[in-house]
């Protein structure tokens, strides 16, 4: 089978390389997926870093989530079993953790209902406790992890404020659904939430950023907020005041939704029944900017290491409009 595999340590588009090698063969518990549609997130990137919180050993195949295929023809999500990931033509999984395919939604959409969707669920619902009427602050509002929060948030019943940069992302985010949305680039988030909130703040913060995001969204956070950590696309991890925290009575939580597959599997399947009943009302959409042949496959995971890339781009290995 073909399979791009990452024998040193890199930039994506350097050292992921495209060969045929044999498919992976499951252990106890695992099954053999075919790869319908391969979701490019940023982890991925990190992986061929060397900087993610896994390692797996070299050579190893990126590609941390999938809508693939069993042998009995079933279209299913899963978490690929590193070091055997996604962009390959055949996977292995763990067959407790599969989840079943929505049918409304096509492979490529449906590899993109997972991994952002479920930490996006767990982050405002478990973790922040979102409140309809609340107002939600989501970073990097156009992308991947940002989208699906900006959906779920509204789907909650919050006023959505996204921050993007430029005005093509900006575009983007108004049509998920934001009530606000600032550039970055152009604008002061700190002025613009604290005007638009008739100068409250953000009840909540979704934050997969990290760095001067997280600086600014502290002076701008409400009494009684909570500020939800997701990852640090920035490339640089906050070292938070906590003098800061305790004057102004605001939350800081972690969320790695990878922990649930172990300690509370029963939530995971929950949350995903949820999603795909919000996802037949057509209430979230996953926003794929792109369909890639599997020969595309390093240069797109660069465009999503770069912050270059939209919503989600997601990796044919059978090529076609899946």
């Amino acid at each position: 089978m073909q399979a791009w595999r990452v024998h040193r340590n890199g930039e994506p588009s350097e050292v992921m390389e495209l060969e045929e090698t044999d498919r992976p063969t499951p252990g106890d518990g695992q099954v053999l997926l075919r790869v319908r549609a391969a979701n490019i997130n940023f982890p991925d990137a990190l992986l061929c870093r060397g900087q993610y919180q896994v390692r797996p050993p070299l050579p190893f195949t990126p590609g941390v989530e999938i809508c693939g295929e069993t042998e009995d023809g079933r279209r299913v999500l899963a978490t690929p079993a590193l070091p055997h990931g996604g962009f390959a033509e055949y996977v292995v999984a763990d067959e407790a953790a599969l989840l079943p395919a929505p049918e409304t939604l096509d492979d490529a959409e449906a590899a993109a209902l997972h991994i952002g969707y479920q930490t996006g669920w767990f982050g405002l619902h478990r973790r922040a406790h979102l409140q309809a009427g609340e107002t939600l602050l989501v970073h990097a509002a156009a992308g991947g992890v940002g989208s699906a929060a900006v959906q779920l948030g509204k789907a909650a019943g919050a006023t959505v404020i996204g921050v993007v940069g430029g005005p093509e992302k900006a575009r983007i985010a108004r049509e998920l659904g934001c009530d606000v949305v600032i550039d970055r680039h152009a604008e002061d988030i700190v002025a613009v939430v604290k005007e638009v909130t008739g100068g409250r703040g953000a009840d909540v913060v979704y934050d997969p950023v990290g760095g001067d995001a997280y600086a600014k969204s502290v002076k701008c956070i409400a009494f009684e907020g909570r500020v939800v950590v997701v990852g640090f696309a920035s490339g640089t991890i906050p070292a938070p005041g906590l003098n800061h925290a305790l004057v102004k009575n605001y939350s800081i939580v972690g969320l790695h939704w990878g922990l649930y597959n172990t300690k509370d599997p029963a939530a995971v399947r929950a949350c995903h029944d949820e999603l795909t009943k919000l996802a037949a009302q057509r209430v979230v959409a996953p926003l794929i900017s792109e369909r890639v042949a599997m020969a595309e496959a390093a240069n797109a995971v660069q465009r999503v290491a770069d912050g270059t890339s939209t919503g989600r781009i997601v990796v044919l290995p059978a090529g076609g409009p899946r």
